[in-house]
């Protein structure tokens, strides 16, 4: 059985590469996502919402991965093209059954926020 760290690799692997099906693949369909921007309780609605985060992004420089049972904590850097910059995320992931059951996102979103007031 696939353990929870190699599940999350697995989906940080497959979202960071483009492939979005792969990535859909090892989320429960009804996934809880929290951040403090968005919340979501279906996989669907929160990879329609991370697709359009994608073409921001260029690039994650992981951290550290701390792992506890089924619990998987990730602590890496954002790059963006925007004026918000290079971000520090913390993603809480908890994985059952081989799945991503839970996605928790801690970030400062001010410079986001600023970015979305100018449009």
């Amino acid at each position: 059985m696939t353990t929870a760290p190699e599940v999350v690799e697995q989906y940080q692997r497959a979202f960071g590469s483009g492939d979005v099906q792969s990535a859909r693949s090892l989320l429960a369909d009804d996934l809880h996502f929290e951040g403090p921007i968005d919340q979501f309780e279906r996989a669907d609605d929160y990879m329609e919402s991370v697709a359009k985060l994608h073409q921001i992004v260029n690039g994650i420089d992981v951290k550290k991965i701390l792992a506890d049972a089924n619990d998987v904590v990730t602590i890496y850097d954002m790059h963006t093209n925007t004026p918000a910059g290079t971000s520090k995320i913390a993603e809480w992931a908890t994985v059952e059954n081989g799945k991503i059951v839970a996605i928790r996102v801690f970030f400062d979103a001010r410079p986001f926020a600023a970015m979305f007031e100018q449009d």
